[in-house]
């Protein structure tokens, strides 16, 4: 499945509002250090909860309205959805294991 790049309303509301199972949105941007730093972490991750987690990408310079409306004032920030709800954000980059853990937690709740 990989890592899908969204850059405007309507393949949000395809790809992440719509989607039955959790999504797992990456918030970046081409110039920023630490969200080149996290970009390998959340490839890895798509690996491993293939099928079970859809991964989404949105270049905040492409789409600014989409990154307006989540309330994303600094990049990276990382959110799960659930059933286009958000259940979980993290600000800034962080380990993998604590995108793991935010990760089941979306699945158990």
């Amino acid at each position: 499945m990989g890592i899908i790049e969204v850059s405007d309303a309507k393949s949000w509301e395809i790809n992440v509002s719509n989607s039955d199972i959790p999504v797992f949105v990456d918030f970046w941007a081409q110039w920023c250090g630490p969200c080149r730093m996290v970009g390998p972490v959340v490839e890895e991750l798509a690996n491993d909860y293939q099928g079970k987690v859809k991964f989404v990408k949105v270049n905040v310079d492409e789409a600014n309205e989409l990154a307006s409306k989540y309330n994303v004032f600094s990049i990276p920030t990382l959110i799960i959805l659930n059933k286009g709800e958000v259940v979980s954000q993290q600000v800034g980059a962080a380990s993998k294991e604590s995108y793991k853990n935010m990760i089941d937690r979306a699945l158990q709740a």
